[in-house]
């Protein structure tokens, strides 16, 4: 769900009473929603609004009838092309009789680097742009080696040698850092090929260094590049800063692994993948596409029995323990095996229907090791795009779990259901900071709802809005009837603005908590509390509906539920956040309890293969010249 902007929040609290006069008859919320929304909400509802007519009528002349906004897509992926950095400028540079860098202190290999930078032309190393250009950058205003003392690598460069080298253990690719270490002695006698090598060791460990300390910190994709859906912003890194310290600084580990996120969720991913590379891989693999009802037959179903056997605890040992010894080879979904299957599921917090689907063989097989990998690798990716303090308090919406929480001091003061964007109308991935919670809100309707979903009834029916429950505002403001608009003149481009006036059929319930951001995109009540009992709740325009409003709310303004009961009473009004609180609007098909156990969930918008393939762009970019 989403809204329009901020002029929807200043007018008073309007009753239904208008619309109940139209001869509309009492009704619990359900009822009105049903009412309002013309009959399009039953018993399991797909959306807020109506289903356009069957018989869509005929636009008029330059009316733009088929016109519709799109949803932000997906790109492909395009990795920075590296470049070959150019040394002419650093070798044709006179040495500064006083350097550049008031930090600068000539050391004794500063007149050998000089006499070295000369057999640098014809050195072929290729970096990103940026990393090229802060090569060139840091060495011109500071003449002399970091990574080497007199005719071998220092300490210094042995320290950084081995972080990259275990570059793995945080998900990255150590390939991308390698660089050839001199020996340190050499059969060579010719002190000129010695210094040769030596710097070009030091240029080479500089690049990939500095390739490394922007990975930790920001991530080897551009998340942005990636998709609409995406929204992050620059984490700039002052490359030429990273080498400045990194010469004097003997505490090369320290700072390098300093640059990775710093918080629990980061350290319980990376323990996670240590066991996953030591771990063998599941010895009881179930297709995770398996659909079986009851009376049907998959020679998958001995495996999951099987699975079920494994796993049991001494109350379901002593209730089903004979039958599943008996049963325990048939590939015939029997119906005594139903009520073992139901039991199973309730256990693992599912509805209980008895059709095995992908999200029980989930539940009892696990996925796969290698499945388990991809997402702990790109779930420890997608946390450097975050800040690296993830505060406190915060608000964590995980979208792939359907669940938000309310985090404070390291505890997890509220966890609730939530329902998140559908396939069609994704919820972004963003962090962002809360500001409000709105009591009986209006609701702006999106353009995008206006145009895609309400369009196609108005020009058939254009007062609806008005006998619905819907204020229609020109662009300067002023409320017009819905009937007095000609639809059919629209195309995308509709000149006017429409709102939800507060009721109980309010797409947004009795609350909505904003954290302002250009998809607007915030937390809601709704009417159609249906859908918290499903377990895949990816059903809704784009905001994130909570099961707990109420609650989220008393935590998010640091009051209590009473509290925001008794506000509640008053009508519409709206109270400012006064905290800090960052919220996350994240996407995580790993994550971490605050325990540090990780738990897996369903790629509902088949993101993680996406950025599998922005990441094997990069490879693929990075892969020549490593």
């Amino acid at each position: 769900m989403k809204f329009l902007g901020k002029k929807a929040t200043a007018m008073p609290l309007v009753a239904v009473a208008a619309t109940l006069a139209l001869g509309a008859p009492q009704a619990g919320a359900q009822g009105l929603f049903d009412m309002l929304f013309g009959g399009g909400v039953r018993h399991e509802p797909q959306g807020e609004f109506p289903p356009p007519p069957k018989h869509k009528p005929k636009a008029p002349a330059g009316g733009g009838g088929g016109a519709k906004i799109s949803s932000p897509s997906y790109y492909t992926y395009k990795a920075d092309k590296l470049v070959r950095v150019d040394f002419s400028t650093l070798s044709a540079a006179p040495q500064p009789a006083t350097p550049q860098d008031a930090a600068f202190v000539p050391s004794a290999t500063g007149a050998a680097f000089h006499d070295a930078i000369a057999s640098l032309s014809d050195y072929e190393l290729y970096a990103e742009p940026d990393i090229a250009k802060a090569l060139i950058a840091y060495y011109s205003a500071n003449p002399d080696f970091i990574w080497v003392n007199g005719t071998s690598p220092n300490n210094r460069a042995q320290d950084a040698v081995r972080v990259l080298g275990e570059a793995a253990s945080y998900g990255l690719t150590p390939a991308d850092y390698t660089v050839d270490v001199p020996a340190t002695t050499s059969a060579s006698t010719d002190d000129a090929a010695k210094l040769r090598e030596l710097v070009r060791f030091e240029m080479a460990l500089s690049a990939r260094v500095l390739r490394y300390a922007h990975d930790a910190q920001n991530g080897r994709v551009e998340p942005n590049r990636m998709t609409g859906y995406y929204d992050f912003p620059a984490k700039p890194l002052d490359m030429v800063g990273v080498l400045k310290t990194l010469a004097h600084t003997q505490e090369v580990r320290t700072y390098l692994e300093s640059r990775h996120p710093q918080n629990a969720e980061y350290q319980a991913l990376r323990v996670e993948l240590e066991a996953l590379q030591a771990s063998a891989e599941n010895e009881i693999v179930v297709d995770p596409k398996l659909l079986l009802k009851p009376g049907e037959t998959s020679p998958e179903l001995p495996k999951l029995l099987s699975l079920i056997a494994r796993n049991l605890d001494d109350d379901m040992g002593g209730t089903y323990g004979e039958l599943l010894s008996r049963l325990a080879t048939s590939e015939v979904y029997v119906p005594e095996l139903v009520p073992l299957i139901k039991a199973v599921q309730v256990k693992e917090g599912m509805k209980g229907d008895g059709v095995i689907g992908p999200r029980t063989v989930a539940l009892l097989a696990g996925t796969s090791k290698a499945d388990r990998l991809l997402k702990v690798q790109v779930a420890l990716e997608e946390l450097r795009w975050l800040p690296s303090d993830l505060g406190s308090p915060r608000v964590f919406i995980n979208q792939p779990a359907f669940t938000a929480s309310y985090i404070d001091n390291g505890e997890e003061k509220l966890k609730t259901r939530v329902v998140v964007g559908r396939v069609t109308n994704q919820t972004a991935f963003f962090y962002d900071q809360i500001k409000q919670v709105d009591f009986h809100p209006y609701w702006g309707v999106p353009q995008s709802i206006i145009v895609n979903e309400m369009l196609p009834r108005l020009r058939s029916d254009p007062g609806y809005l008005d006998r619905a429950g819907y204020e229609v505002t020109d662009s300067r403001g002023k409320r017009i009837p819905s009937s007095a608009v000609n639809w059919g003149a629209y195309g995308a481009n509709i000149p006017y603005s429409v709102r939800q006036q507060p009721s109980e059929a309010n797409a947004l319930g009795e609350l909505k908590i904003l954290f302002p951001n250009k998809h607007a995109i915030y937390m809601h009540d709704t009417p159609q509390k249906s859908f918290f009992k499903q377990d895949m709740r990816a059903l809704s325009h784009g905001c994130v509906r909570l099961q707990d409003p109420r609650g989220m709310a008393a935590a998010v303004l640091g009051t209590s539920v009473d509290y925001v009961a008794e506000k509640l009473k008053h009508g519409h009004s709206t109270e400012d956040v006064t905290r800090k609180i960052p919220v996350y609007v994240a996407y995580f098909t790993a994550w971490p309890d605050l325990s540090g156990k990780v738990e897996y969930f369903n790629d509902v918008y088949d993101r993680d293969t996406r950025l599998k393939q922005a990441l094997d762009a990069t490879e693929a970019v990075r892969s020549p010249s490593s």
